[in-house]
């Protein structure tokens, strides 16, 4: 999937330092998700269920 043209936003959630800050971006039924510190690395990439389930999951764990 073509990232190259998507915007990317800092969760707000992120650590204020900028050491824990996770960015996402929106396409058409589907979410990425990177770490701001590494944007030339590795992105998840996940589909409505996956996102509900990841975003579930850490609500749990606090």
């Amino acid at each position: 999937m073509d990232l190259s043209r998507v915007v990317w936003r800092k969760a707000s959630r992120s650590d204020e330092i900028g050491d824990k800050c996770v960015e996402v971006a929106s396409m058409p039924g589907w979410a990425a998700l990177r770490d701001s510190k590494n944007p030339e690395g590795g992105v998840l990439q996940l589909g409505p269920v996956g996102l509900r389930d990841l975003v579930d999951s850490v609500k749990r764990r606090g």
